[in-house]
């Protein structure tokens, strides 16, 4: 059974970092993507960043990132830990939101999505 567990969320005023942490935990997979993605009350859930692995399909491999957190946020990976995180800097209050992991996992040709349950980011002051 797949598992993805995410932690780091909190409560910062604005200009503040977090760094969110999503351990991924299952059989015998292999990491297509991972990511997050939020949902800011009222509104629809958004990607954030995505890591998508080197591969036969995926050529050398890419990270993506939403145009309104480019160059504040950075998501790195342990490839050996199946752990993505989320580095976000300078947070503003319009990052709150509720983070969600996401992983599309492969096992042979088959490939499902994963999200994780959420863990809240609060910027207030």
């Amino acid at each position: 059974q797949v598992q993805l567990m995410e932690s780091g969320g909190g409560s910062v005023q604005p200009g503040e970092s977090l760094r969110l942490s999503c351990l991924v935990s299952g059989t015998k997979f292999s990491v297509k993507t991972m990511g997050w993605d939020r949902q800011a009350p009222g509104k629809q859930r958004e990607l954030v960043a995505r890591f998508t692995a080197p591969g036969t399909f995926t050529g050398p491999g890419a990270i993506n990132y939403a145009k309104d957190v480019s160059g504040r946020f950075t998501i790195s990976t342990d490839n050996a830990k199946n752990t993505v995180f989320l580095r976000m800097n300078g947070l503003k209050p319009e990052d709150t939101a509720v983070y969600y992991c996401y992983a599309v996992l492969q096992w042979g040709k088959v490939e499902r999505e994963y999200w994780g349950q959420g863990t809240q980011v609060t910027v207030s002051s």
